[in-house]
């Protein structure tokens, strides 16, 4: 209808956050908040609340390169096990944690798992490629040993004569070769296909299969040895889990995870086929987080679909507060060139506007010499996209959201209280005493205007909450007993990082345990006068004036 009469506020609240853009202050049409002023004025990068993680590789992977990264903005560094072996990433890793130290930054640390994968085989003759002519045939077998050719090659899914029918499609090399399946042979293990288009292609080649469920498993022998051998070892923050399909899938790694001593890594479940969107609301509520992993979901479903998969995932997710990061060619073409195009900054911003916690840039880090500019490109368009956002009316929609869908639990509650605080007083952030960061979630989740400042004893939650929730910024201390005082060292670091001036209230969320139970208080209280010699460089002021993990001594 082209006229809405609500009387109910809840139903109002809802047709808004259905129908209506973020960045709109009425029920009207989206960016109500945009201006010619908007667009003429400079950008504020240092209020950033969305995370950047980078894929480490040879353009970026030295002492000097990796501080470049964490100047610019890296939150998350990503290490794609698809490539390289153990000792070379560990001697990634430790080049990164020295530059995170000289940076006295935290950086959160990724494994994403190289995952099970269908492949084309080897060329007879030592050939390293085929050339294939539209129109013509083109038998695929299940016999893995079989050196091919231009009539018959091997592909390494021994059940693909069972799992396809006539008149599927087969993309292989990320869609560059489609095959259509004309007739299939379940007992010589063929699939006979008619060429679509002319193509070459090499050898051990990805092979996708749209539609088709799979009998492959999550994880591999290689996946297992990389978590426990790898992951758990060297004490990394976070796992992406690749072609998860199902919320056993999330099931079978965090028990991985617990058997083998690495119960404080949190599972970001990469959902890549139709299967998993299909099961995705029951995987959101196993997981820890989700990552939109667009590359293999794009040759699994229609290219149009993507932008509507993501929307979908990341909407349910911020309704869930699970935080979700969206990745693959989001600035591709960095890879080559200093400027990235028009079209890939508006996919950075609308991926802000729909809701998602962090972005993530692979090639552009990992192979491009313009490393450092695709971050801070990537940091100046989140920036921007965020600065046209009406925060009061996204805490509004996204309370209203939830509600509508379940009971808030005691955690949500109170951090919804303590976000409504928050906006009602004016007060310039959200300070949080957290262990397990499960808290400092459940405010991000209600996505407050102001910055939220986690303390908590534990440095992997420090990376995590640093790393992932949109607009935490984390710090380590030694113990969350003496709230008092560290109240008080944290409004005087806002004081003189001018983030707060004196009287700016500042809201104050912690939590008690006495015994089995818990009890938590929001309060409120008001930046003071320093002492005289007490203006001292802030913490919170390093690195472009940011709130920015590290240890406070």
């Amino acid at each position: 209808s082209s006229f809405l009469l609500v009387e109910d506020k809840e139903v109002l609240y809802s047709y808004k956050s259905i129908m209506i853009s973020n960045t709109s202050d009425v029920p009207t049409l989206a960016g109500g908040f945009v201006t010619i002023d908007t667009v003429k004025r400079g950008t504020e990068v240092s209020s950033r609340r969305t995370k950047i993680f980078c894929t480490l590789g040879p353009a970026c992977w030295e002492v000097p390169q990796l501080e470049q990264l964490i100047d610019a903005g890296m939150n998350v560094a990503r290490f794609n096990f698809s490539h390289g072996d153990h000792e070379g990433h560990k001697a990634c890793l430790d080049r990164l944690r020295q530059a995170a130290k000289n940076m006295n930054q935290n950086v959160a640390v990724l494994l994403d798992t190289k995952g099970p994968e269908i492949r084309t085989g080897f060329f007879a003759n030592d050939a390293k490629s085929i050339t294939l002519t539209k129109g013509e045939t083109l038998t695929l077998t299940n016999d893995y040993s079989y050196k091919g050719d231009n009539k018959k090659i091997a592909c390494s899914y021994a059940s693909l004569a069972s799992s396809v029918d006539p008149g599927q499609s087969i993309l292989v090399a990320d869609g560059s070769l489609v095959l259509t399946v004309l007739s299939c042979d379940e007992s010589s293990g063929e699939v006979i296909t008619r060429v679509e288009n002319n193509c070459s292609i090499g050898e051990r080649k990805n092979m996708n299969l749209p539609g088709v469920v799979v009998d492959l498993p999550t994880l591999t022998e290689k996946d297992v040895d990389d978590i426990v051998n790898w992951g758990i070892k060297n004490g990394i923050d976070f796992i992406a889990a690749s072609f998860v399909r199902k919320a056993s899938d999330v099931m079978l790694i965090r028990k991985i995870l617990s058997d083998n001593g690495g119960d404080g890594i949190k599972i970001i479940s990469k959902i890549e086929n139709q299967e998993g969107l299909e099961n995705y609301l029951e995987i959101l509520q196993a997981t820890d987080g989700i990552m939109v992993a667009r590359g293999d979901l794009g040759m699994e479903i229609p290219p149009e679909k993507v932008f509507l998969a993501q929307k979908y995932m990341i909407r349910e997710a911020n309704i869930a507060g699970k935080p979700v990061v969206t990745a693959t060619q989001m600035l591709e073409s960095m890879i080559k060139n200093p400027r990235p195009t028009r079209a890939e900054c508006s996919d950075v911003a609308n991926a802000c506007y729909d809701g998602t916690d962090a972005v993530m840039l692979s090639g552009e880090t990992a192979n491009g010499q313009y490393f450092r500019q695709a971050v801070e490109i990537m940091v100046r368009t989140c920036s921007e996209a965020e600065s046209s956002v009406n925060w009061n009316e996204l805490y509004q929609s996204v309370r209203n959201s939830v509600r509508k869908r379940y009971q808030l639990s005691t955690s949500e509650s109170l951090a919804s209280s303590s976000v409504k605080t928050a906006v009602d007083i004016g007060a310039k952030c959200i300070i949080v005493f957290s262990e397990s960061g499960t808290t400092a979630r459940h405010i991000a989740k209600f996505r407050p205007g102001m910055p939220i400042a986690v303390l908590t004893p534990s440095a992997q939650v420090a990376r995590q909450c640093f790393g992932f929730l949109k607009g935490c910024y984390a710090f380590v201390v030694d113990s969350l007993e003496e709230t008092v005082k560290l109240t008080e060292e944290v409004l005087r670091e806002c004081r003189v990082a001018g983030i707060a001036k004196v009287g700016d209230p500042v809201v104050i969320v912690s939590g008690v345990t006495f015994g089995s139970g818990a009890t938590n208080q929001i309060k409120v209280e008001y930046v003071q006068d320093g002492q005289k010699g007490d203006d001292n460089r802030s913490h919170l002021d390093d690195n472009n004036a940011e709130f920015n993990g590290c240890v406070i001594s």
